[in-house]
């Protein structure tokens, strides 16, 4: 099963809050008992077959931890649903049930089943398959009560081109003092704009352009420490259409090429993606794990070893020439990592491979979920498994990291000097991470 999309913290680093991501073509659905005699006379309404395709799923498909009576919240929903389309019962817009779908969601109680709008469908599908939206390409942390400090440029973006770096402090958009809302505005509308950064005390202009380019944000890899032999892996999804994991044992080789002794994962502000990419890149550092996940149609167990994933004892894929990492490891992790970036994050630490470092992750790390279309446009984001180890110990729904660090206003202001203070941490941790002695396949 892979990993979906899910929804993040609030944040104004993901607006999609991550998870286990499956797009599955939706099915025919029965209705539910409400518009009385109407619905037996004609077809249903587009309002009342999304609302049905929407409960059908809920009963059918959903493997979340929420105790609520489905059945009967489905009742009661159809109730409004009846109301809000009584002036036009048999051709009641399908505009019409999102608001009452999106309440039934809330009160479902599980806060990682969602109703994505058309809107939010077409931003998830650019995400998930790393196709094209209209983007600066870059990320932002607030400073100063804006998201106004460079956290990230992704790489071959109108922002790396413009000249943006990590760090960068923006002050002023057409020479007026800069806001994120204007920023927005300037992105939606794909005008060019005169920004003015701050880069280590000095001031510069950069000219911006926001433009239709692709979402696929590949890990990376740099270097860092003293004698520049500390490798920083940096995963900043497993969301982009594919490639992922592969990338990750492909950086893991070539840091071993470099001449790394330590390496750093870094999966801050990683919303999640697909659960296969992520176990497959897990492997690049712990050389086997298992899960059980449990849902609506029973349990199934999966091992990952060297790359290779097998669900139920069938091979379900896995990487080219595949690594593992033995040196001294650490992984930092904040608020914003979550969903296949939590389960990333508890394998290493229950495996004892390095310490976790940072915050409390976002809490969606024990369950998956999967993305249902819903009629033409719109679909539905539903929890559909929940995660053990083999012995019967659920997962965590955040991991809890072995060094905590929260992350302040203050760490985003050092940021602006040159100063990375988490991942000055993680380097400082690798001193006494223990190297993985227990696989004898240390050449690979």
């Amino acid at each position: 099963m892979n990993a979906t999309l899910r929804r993040a913290p609030a944040s104004g680093l993901s607006a999609l809050r991550a998870l286990t991501v499956l797009v599955a073509a939706s099915l025919a659905a029965p209705a539910l008992p409400g518009t009385a005699a109407l619905a037996q006379a004609a077809p249903p309404s587009p309002a009342q077959q999304a609302f049905d395709e929407v409960n059908r799923l809920l009963r059918e498909e959903y493997g979340g931890l929420s105790t609520v009576d489905r059945a009967a919240l489905g009742r009661e929903y159809q109730a409004r649903l009846d109301a809000v389309c009584a002036p036009t019962p048999l051709n009641c817009a399908v505009e019409k049930a999102y608001p009452v779908i999106e309440a039934e969601l809330t009160a479902l109680g599980d806060e990682h089943s969602f109703f994505q709008t058309p809107e939010d469908f077409q931003d998830f599908l650019a995400s998930a398959t790393g196709g094209n939206r209209l983007q600066f390409g870059v990320k932002l942390a607030r400073l100063d009560g804006e998201n106004r400090v460079v956290l990230e440029v992704v790489p071959q973006s109108a922002a790396e081109e413009a000249g943006l770096r990590r760090g960068d402090l923006l002050r002023t958009l057409e020479g007026r003092p800069y806001t994120y809302a204007a920023l927005q505005q300037a992105r939606r509308e794909g005008r060019e704009i005169r920004l003015g950064v701050e880069r280590s005390g000095q001031p510069l202009t950069l000219t911006l352009q926001s433009r239709e380019s692709s979402t696929r944000d590949l890990p990376r890899l740099s270097f860092t420490g003293a004698a520049n032999n500390v490798a920083v892996l940096r995963i900043p999804t497993f969301l982009s259409g594919g490639g992922i994991a592969q990338r990750v044992h492909d950086l893991v080789r070539e840091a071993r090429a470099g001449g790394a002794t330590g390496m750093i994962v870094d999966l801050r502000g990683n919303p999640g993606g697909s659960l296969a990419e992520c176990d497959s890149a897990v492997s690049a550092f712990v050389p086997t794990f298992a899960r059980v996940a449990r849902g609506a149609q029973g349990e199934s167990r999966t091992v990952v070893s060297r790359g290779t994933r097998l669900e139920n004892g069938r091979n379900a894929g896995g990487v080219r020439s595949p690594q593992l990492w033995t040196g001294p490891l650490a992984v930092l992790v904040d608020r914003g990592s979550a969903s296949c970036s939590e389960f990333f994050a508890f394998e290493i630490q229950h495996a004892g491979r390095g310490p976790v470092i940072g915050e409390t992750t976002a809490g969606v790390g024990n369950t998956a979920t999967r993305v249902f279309p819903v009629g033409e446009d719109a679909a539905l984001q539903l929890t559909i498994l929940n995660y053990a180890k083999p012995g019967g110990d659920a997962y965590p729904d955040r991991v809890k990291p072995d060094q905590p660090r929260e992350q302040t206003e203050e760490d985003v202001r050092l940021l602006t000097r040159g100063q990375d203070t988490l991942l000055a941490a993680g380097v400082q941790a690798l001193v006494t991470a223990p190297p993985l002695t227990l696989d004898p396949q240390t050449a690979r």
